[in-house]
């Protein structure tokens, strides 16, 4: 696929996500049920009780993910005053290039204000090349302040 039809797909993924974002969240009291206050609950753990990461990523928060959806995610992110601001999905290359589907995946219950879409070439925990599709719940200002 040329570079110009990956973007484009890329986009469309994230508009996917973005579409169902408002209706996907899910139903109170489930496993996958996330807060807007740290700690999430059900099955989630802190990310970086998975793998060799900070307990605060700079640039996005403490990172919370149900370890049975790696790589994928979503992974929640909080700031330091324990705020929900970020549904985070790093999606491998792989997966794009093989035309994999991600069903049902699933947001917060807090409005999507702007994405972010950035290419990463593997840290601890996602060691494979692969794109953060970040949905912010904040706006571009308090997110640009998370350090």
């Amino acid at each position: 696929m040329d570079p110009c039809m990956r973007r484009v797909a890329w986009i469309a993924a994230a508009l996917a996500l973005l579409s169902g974002c408002e209706t996907g969240a899910p139903e109170p009291g489930t496993s996958a049920a996330v807060s807007v206050k740290e700690p999430p609950g059900g099955e989630y753990v802190k990310a970086s009780s998975l793998a060799p990461l900070p307990s605060f990523m700079p640039g996005l928060g403490t990172l919370y993910v149900r370890p049975k959806t790696l790589p994928a995610g979503p992974f929640q992110a909080y700031d330091r005053d324990g705020n929900l601001v970020s549904t985070l999905y790093m999606i491998p290359i792989s997966d794009f290039d093989g035309h994999s589907r991600f069903d049902d995946l699933q947001s917060s219950p807090l409005p999507v204000t702007f994405v972010d879409i950035y290419y990463n070439a593997g840290h601890p925990g996602v060691p494979m090349p692969h794109y953060h599709i970040v949905l912010w719940h904040i706006s571009r200002e308090r997110a640009l302040s998370l350090r």
